[in-house]
């Protein structure tokens, strides 16, 4: 082959791989100037050149202490063609692969967060391959969903965890079970997600069984909870049938927290919302026969709820919170207030009536010692019981005695 028709080779391969002639070009004269050093009598300093028509010289150089140039001379050896053409083809294969390798990391990395569609090629305990076209993903079996088997040479969508650069190529996690594949899947089936219109404020998920999520619209005119569902159901059905039928609940988002909660343990009626602040807890209120219904089947209703709003949630019927309030009203409370020290932070209770004041140990401590009493104090039934029967006994025997004392006619 003529050094013309080795450059248009070259250029064709280049063209075919999808990289440039002069990357090629570069690593032949890289591997070219391995071999030039290994070759006897090879100068110490030495560079390849190759020109536009593929002619090959190697330039050697002496350079001194400071790093200088002192003189340049052609150096190309005699039989330098024939190692040029062995070279040239190891050096192309090997530096093609690494290009290949760099293309398609390039391709995938910084994706983390898309979704991609593949073809399941394997599967086994272990994880499960799919093929994305020019690299294969892997679903490991902690990303996938509790009992969904896809059928082998299916098309599955996943959601892309993590890119990592190996010697071996790039490798991509991809993952069934990560809250963002709900993300992008209604991106794909609404538009007025993927153009900013509709934005999922949260969204919280058990990997085949329900996920909830909460939307909210930037336009006034706009109503979200419908653009997610579509005409009929059509979009989130759409979703759905992605999902092997996992139930997706869309509520709207709030910043009103006390509608917000309420919203988010849909279908269930809440009457009212009470957050205690301190402890993080919302305390919801429902009708008695809504009470299953907010708690859901194995509570998982209140823990999706939980998770959508970031507040644990309390439910209660109403009953019950007419039951804590009576006993509450009937208790005997002391009066008094809490004192905090501005020093030290420790708070102490002062007593209404003037006696004396007690740390917040004490005061635990009393507590305590008061219920104790109580407890070991109050007879239970049994005891009474006991008590009343042993109290007719005696009477019984006291009246069998005054008979026999009396005289007989």
């Amino acid at each position: 082959m003529t050094t013309p028709e080795m450059m248009e080779a070259l250029q064709a391969l280049a063209a075919e791989k999808g990289m440039t002639t002069e990357v090629l070009l570069e690593a032949v004269a890289n591997g070219l100037e391995s071999a030039y050093k290994r070759m006897p009598d090879a100068a110490d300093d030495a560079y390849v050149v190759i020109d536009e028509m593929f002619n090959i010289s190697v330039i050697a150089q002496e350079i001194d202490e400071e790093g200088n140039i002192v003189q340049e001379w052609d150096d190309t050896p005699e039989n330098f063609g024939r190692i040029a053409a062995q070279t040239a083809r190891q050096v192309l294969t090997q530096r093609i692969r690494e290009v290949e390798r760099d293309m398609k990391y390039e391709e995938y990395a910084g994706r983390e967060g898309d979704i991609v569609t593949g073809i399941i090629q394997q599967t086994d305990s272990r994880y499960t391959l799919l093929d994305l076209g020019r690299v294969e993903a892997l679903l490991p079996q902690s990303e996938q969903v509790p009992y969904e088997r896809p059928e082998p040479n299916s098309r599955l969508k996943a959601y892309i965890v993590e890119v990592r650069k190996t010697a071996k190529g790039p490798q991509i996690v991809v993952s069934r079970t990560h809250p963002g594949l709900i993300r992008e899947l209604f991106k794909l089936e609404v538009p007025e997600i993927s153009d900013g219109i509709v934005e999922m404020k949260a969204c919280a998920r058990e990997p085949g069984h329900r996920t909830k999520i909460a939307v909210w619209s930037n336009d006034t005119n706009i109503d979200p909870v419908g653009a997610c569902v579509g005409a009929r159901g059509a979009r989130v059905r759409q979703v759905v049938n992605e999902l092997r039928g996992e139930k997706i609940d869309i509520v709207p988002f709030s910043d009103d927290q006390h509608d917000f909660v309420a919203k988010a343990l849909s279908p269930a009626k809440v009457r009212e919302v009470r957050f205690h602040e301190v402890e993080g807890v919302a305390e919801v209120v429902v009708p008695d026969h809504q009470l299953s219904l907010a708690i859901g089947r194995e509570g998982q209703n209140a823990r999706l709820a939980a998770r959508l709003t970031g507040w644990r949630i309390d439910i209660k019927s109403e009953t019950q919170i007419v039951e804590e309030e009576t006993a509450y009203a009937d208790g005997d409370w002391a009066e008094g207030e809490w004192v905090t020290d501005p020093e030290t932070g420790e708070q102490t209770w002062v007593p209404a009536d003037g006696s004396e004041a007690m740390s917040a140990d004490d005061w635990a401590t009393a507590a305590e010692e008061i219920a104790t009493e109580d407890i070991n104090g109050a007879p239970d039934s049994a005891d009474m019981a006991d008590q009343e029967d042993s109290t007719e006994l005696a009477a019984d025997d006291e009246s069998s005695q005054e008979q026999e004392e009396q005289p007989t006619n």
